[in-house]
């Protein structure tokens, strides 16, 4: 009996010994909980400044040549010539075709004969008038044979003339698949022919910025074949027609284009100056809680320094938490432990904590908004990890990656 006695009480000591240890672990582990004051989230931060900021606006449009025609024959003919290749410069008055015109030259110079005959007349008559050997009508009819002569010789040069296309501006023509031998209705497409220095760029705007719009205003494009690259120009035109389907206003602005990068029909983004320059408190659009109360952002402070930070909270949310905690105050029962000096917690004045600022958000450009009340200069914003943070959360910070808040971003091909 007394092994079985001194047995249970072995196992009663290892049992005892086991909880103690147990609970030994426990209580380190609140200290340990204590002395690390809570859980740390980590977040990038910005520091918010001020940046000039171009007030614009932003539109999509596409490109027109300031000069463009197809080109075609006004008369129906057998080619004889192509004096062009495709994708060629040309200059104004440049031949480009010539249709057989032999059947045409050859009347021209029939006219062009009894034109000479009819002036060589008319020089005769002049003479016999002057010595009173013919009458005035006589040489009133050699004068009318005369200038009858030479309006039927006009009109057969002219239709010779017509036999030949020519450039009617400088440019660049397009792709051609006229032959010799060819023959060509009145009216058919021979070649496309633009110019493309300069170069028109067209967008439409809501009617509301209107008053933003004046001709002169600066504007700058860019185009997916040349990403990075803005072109630059100005406003020459504004209709005066606002579409009554859509409510746009359409405008036309004129680029240089040395070089012929541009070509008519591209699709191109436009951003159109619209006032004077202005200076905005910017953050990246990522720092911008979006919420049905209003925007937000989370302000890093010292925890000794929370009680200046100012949350710009709107009036009917600081009345609504004040009847809460007028409620709570009524409804809550004494606590004596409440009242008890707290135990050190072990947090410091020293760390980091978040508070939730209302801020209000002015126009965006990119990947930064602008922010017009709420915060000032100097200001340090979470940009990255607030998703998980409350009022009063203690963060570190690692700015070793930050958010892109490129004012101008521009898509990467993959």
């Amino acid at each position: 009996m007394n092994r079985w006695i001194k047995l249970v009480l072995v196992i009663l000591g290892i049992v005892v010994v086991l909880v103690a240890l147990k609970a030994f672990g426990i209580y380190k582990m609140i200290q340990g909980f204590k002395v690390q004051g809570g859980p740390k989230f980590t977040v990038s931060t910005e520091v918010v400044k001020q940046q000039d900021w171009q007030p614009s606006l932003d539109a999509v449009g596409s490109l027109r040549a300031v000069r463009g025609a197809t080109l075609s024959n006004e008369l129906a003919g057998i080619v004889h010539t192509v004096d062009f290749t495709s994708g060629q410069d040309v200059e104004k008055g440049q031949k480009l075709l010539e249709l057989v015109d032999d059947s045409d030259i050859a009347a021209a110079n029939a006219l062009r004969a009894s034109r000479d005959l009819a002036k060589i007349v008319y020089q005769r008559s002049e003479k016999q008038y002057a010595a009173k050997a013919i009458s005035q009508a006589q040489l009133d009819t050699d004068k009318a044979n005369l200038a009858s002569a030479e309006a039927q010789l006009a009109q057969q040069e002219a239709l010779v003339a017509k036999k030949t296309v020519r450039a009617p501006f400088s440019g660049r023509l397009g792709i051609s698949t006229v032959n010799p031998g060819q023959f060509l209705a009145a009216g058919a497409d021979i070649v496309p022919l633009q110019q493309l220095d300069p170069i028109y760029v067209d967008f439409n705007l809501p009617q509301q910025e209107l008053s933003a719009l004046q001709v002169g205003a600066k504007v700058e494009i860019g185009v997916d074949a040349f990403a990075g690259t803005q072109f630059a120009g100005k406003v020459t035109a504004i209709d005066p027609i606002v579409d009554t389907d859509t409510r746009n206003i359409k405008i036309e602005a004129v680029l240089r284009n040395p070089e012929h990068q541009l070509l008519p029909g591209m699709f191109a983004k436009v951003q159109l100056e619209s006032g004077a320059p202005q200076q905005y408190l910017t953050l990246p659009q990522t720092a911008i809680a979006y919420n049905p109360y209003g925007e937000t952002v989370y302000v890093v402070v010292k925890r000794s320094d929370a009680d200046k930070v100012d949350a710009h909270k709107p009036a009917a949310m600081v009345e609504a938490e004040r009847i809460d905690a007028d409620n709570a105050k009524l409804n809550a029962k004494a606590d004596d432990a409440k009242k008890k000096p707290a135990a050190d917690d072990g947090k410091s004045p020293d760390d980091l904590v978040a508070y939730q600022v209302f801020v209000t958000v002015g126009p965006s450009r990119g990947g930064q908004v602008a922010i017009l009340d709420g915060l000032k200069a100097g200001d340090v914003v979470v940009t990255s990890g607030q998703l998980k943070l409350q009022n009063g959360a203690t963060v570190v910070v690692n700015n070793s990656v930050q958010p892109a808040a490129s004012p101008d971003p521009q898509p990467v091909d993959q």
